[in-house]
């Protein structure tokens, strides 16, 4: 059964060729560049790589280490698939350990394998935190063995490798062994003070990649900010299962809100001190922790859908709880269960028609072409948002040509853009236009975007899902490829529109 209920968690994602989260298509562009820039003269005119010790690595690695074997695309496709069914094994590992058996509760936390920062497409911190739910549960077997020499000595490298793989999953393995290790101390009979300090003393062994953080970031900087921002985080606690339809996915979450209220409310029912402990302490991290962190954004967002999670596994049905009221849970969590991945699966494969739409331009774009993508969207985003935005970057890997929508952000990224004609349309968020100018965003108009790109500077145009737009600004530009509202367009006349448009 729990075998079923792993491989299942990742059905939703067999059908897609490129698993259809918002930033991934970004992702492979960058990886495409990381693997074949030494010998491609078409990408070494637009990009560098430099390869340093970040805390943000973890599919980068996997990528450097399969794509050579399995060919880029047939790589990520394995990586990412792995990511929900590695989330949902850690939760039930977790679960197992605390409880000595799975309990049914926990049926309702494996959806949340398919959260909404895993649907953003940050596949680093996703695939960090699935290791770090394993991690833990090793953490927690160990002591449950009583191996603390065995448990440092095997935590000094994992805290290593979690870290790079991402430096934000690697503190949230912090965290739970932390509060873990305190109840665990002073359920032995210890004063609270003296199980904290021996919890501290224990955490050790995770703490060698301080001094990687520290030197991280001396040489990135990186603005840190937005702290305490009710209105953000609340909608991250609502926004944790968000995929495409809104009423259903605000229904599931309320759903498990109310399985954890009820449970705090009935008195044959419990929660392992443990993990409610684990839970308390993600949450007030996710209070404090800022929306910025370092210049990487949505810091916070990303912990919110693992506070649900652990709160499920934490609950505990006593021995003399009725059985059939445990196997009536059970029921209605594994019901939800396959709903949730239904329904995912129906998403994901509708996504995906999307995608292979759209990338049908790339079959009329010569290999090395330098091409600017403007990518619409509205000034407020939709409940089931655009899985677009990042989808310029396909022609990097799959043309080597240009795409101005990477991230370039000191010190968290290794690739560098160096196209001097193409600027300011080389980095993200230049590829984002909408039809006005959108209050609190810097993003260009569709308009002012058309007429201010530089046309000497590309050979292409590619606009998905575009906005409406003047027509005449257009002038200049044959189109070559029409998909609904999508064109791909040649620069046939490089001379600049001369209208002036309104910023």
């Amino acid at each position: 059964m729990l075998a079923f209920l792993v491989f299942a968690s990742a059905v939703p994602l067999f059908w897609p060729d490129i698993a259809p989260l918002v930033d991934l298509p970004g992702h492979i562009g960058r990886y495409r560049v990381q693997l074949d820039l030494a010998g491609s003269p078409a990408l070494q005119q637009y990009y560098a790589v430099e390869w340093r010790p970040l805390g943000n690595l973890g599919v980068d690695l996997l990528v450097q280490l399969l794509a050579p074997v399995l060919g880029l695309e047939p790589a990520i496709k394995l990586i990412v698939l792995l990511i929900p069914p590695l989330t949902a094994a850690g939760l039930l590992w977790v679960a197992f350990e605390v409880h000595g058996r799975i309990p049914p509760t926990a049926l309702f936390a494996l959806p949340f394998a398919y959260n909404f920062p895993f649907l953003f497409g940050f596949v680093n911190f996703a695939l960090a935190m699935a290791l770090a739910l394993n991690a833990f549960a090793l953490w927690l077997r160990l002591a449950r063995l009583d191996r603390p020499r065995l448990r440092a000595a095997i935590f000094l490298p994992i805290s290593v490798i979690l870290f790079f793989a991402h430096a934000f999953a690697w503190g949230a393995l912090g965290v739970l062994c932390f509060s873990a290790e305190l109840v665990r101390q002073y359920d032995s009979g210890r004063h609270f003070v003296v199980s904290g300090l021996r919890a501290a003393l224990h955490c050790l062994a995770l703490t060698p990649p301080v001094a990687l953080m520290l030197a991280w970031r001396s040489e990135s900087g990186g603005h840190t900010g937005d702290w305490f921002n009710v209105e953000a985080k609340i909608e991250w606690v609502v926004q944790a299962l968000r995929d495409r339809w809104e009423i259903f996915d605000l229904v599931s979450l309320g759903l498990v809100g109310a399985i954890i209220f009820a449970a705090m409310v009935t008195p044959r029912i419990t929660f392992s001190r443990n993990l409610a402990a684990s839970a308390l302490f993600l949450s007030v991290v996710f209070i404090c922790l800022p929306r910025i962190v370092f210049g990487s954004a949505y810091a916070d967002m990303r912990l919110a859908p693992y506070l649900f999670a652990i709160a499920l596994i934490a609950i505990r049905f006593p021995i003399g709880v009725n059985l059939r009221f445990a196997a009536t849970i059970g029921l209605i969590g594994l019901s939800f269960f396959l709903v949730r991945t239904g329904a995912t699966t129906l998403s994901m494969y509708l996504y995906d028609q999307r995608y292979d739409r759209e990338l049908a331009a790339l079959e009329h774009v010569p290999r090395g072409a330098a091409m600017v993508s403007f990518a619409g969207r509205p000034c407020t985003e939709p409940w089931a948002m655009s899985r677009l935005l990042h989808l310029p970057a396909m022609a990097i890997a799959r043309r080597e040509a240009f795409s101005n929508d990477q991230w370039i952000l000191a010190g968290a990224q290794l690739l560098t853009v160096h196209y001097p004609p193409g600027y300011p349309f080389l980095r993200d968020a230049s590829q984002v236009v909408s039809r006005v100018r959108c209050r609190g965003e810097h993003w260009r108009t569709i308009d002012r975007a058309l007429a201010t790109f530089p046309r000497d500077g590309f050979d292409y145009v590619w606009l998905i899902d575009p906005p409406p737009h003047d027509p005449n600004l257009l002038k200049g530009l044959q189109p070559l490829w029409r998909s609904g509202t999508s064109v791909l367009y040649r620069v046939a006349d490089p001379a600049p529109i001369p209208e002036q448009i309104e910023p």
